[in-house]
């Protein structure tokens, strides 16, 4: 009988090969040897591991047909969540992992290379400036985040990464009506429109999530995003 996990993937229609299920423990054995030494994750336990972050990730494909994306950023992406899952499973993806912190970057490097993965980067340093960069404003299909924020700061954070056309996708708890209703106006400034709201709860679980597409319609406005610091302490109304 297969475990949970592989029953999990399978209601995502999603199935590994003996290399990726080798990747993915080896994923999970290298976040608990670092997790001892810093902060990555409150949850060690190798089957919540598989569903409260691998799966987590991996459902996604509930929202976009992720073989139709080329380019994806993974924006505050901690301990490589969402990004590593999807890149193990989708290989065709070229994924940037972009976190604030330089001790993660070392461990998402370890991984990439242990795991043996290319056309994926760990980069250190913030939204704010890694936005305004041309080689990478407006150039992804695809801005993932399962960063905690409200909406409003993340769309400004996420939405110049995304060319037109493409789509940032907020990875979110349940509880979301009012934080998008207050995230409407913030959206439309930067140039995108709230294309799909999904709740539902993880496969073969009791764990409630929400995803937030949001369609980039229009190019944003080279305001944005503000300086560090400024969207999370003024958020745009």
């Amino acid at each position: 009988m297969k475990n949970k996990f592989f029953q999990q993937l399978e209601r995502l229609d999603i199935h590994l090969s003996e290399k990726q299920e080798k990747q993915f423990y080896q994923y999970y054995e290298l976040l608990v040897k670092w997790n001892k030494v810093m902060n990555l994750t409150a949850i060690v336990d190798y089957k919540e591991v598989q569903e409260k972050h691998f799966i987590d990730s991996l459902s996604l494909v509930k929202m976009i047909n992720i073989k139709s994306v080329h380019t994806l950023i993974d924006v505050g992406t901690g301990a490589g969540f969402p990004g590593l899952p999807l890149k193990i499973v989708f290989p065709h993806l070229e994924v940037i992992l972009l976190d604030s912190l330089q001790k993660r970057i070392l461990f998402l490097n370890e991984v990439i290379h242990d795991l043996g993965l290319f056309q994926i980067e760990a980069k250190h340093g913030r939204a704010e400036d890694y936005a305004k960069d041309v080689k990478y404003r407006e150039n992804f299909d695809l801005c993932v985040s399962r960063a905690v924020a409200d909406l409003s700061v993340l769309s400004e954070y996420c939405i110049p990464f995304v060319k037109i056309g493409g789509k940032f996708i907020s990875y979110k708890s349940d509880l979301i009506d009012e934080e998008v209703k207050h995230s409407e106006n913030a959206i439309h400034i930067l140039g995108g429109n709230i294309q799909k709201i999904e709740k539902f709860q993880l496969p073969e679980s009791e764990i409630k999530r929400s995803f937030i597409s949001i369609s980039k319609e229009r190019t944003t406005n080279k305001r944005y995003p503000r300086k560090a610091g400024i969207p999370l302490k003024k958020p745009l109304d």
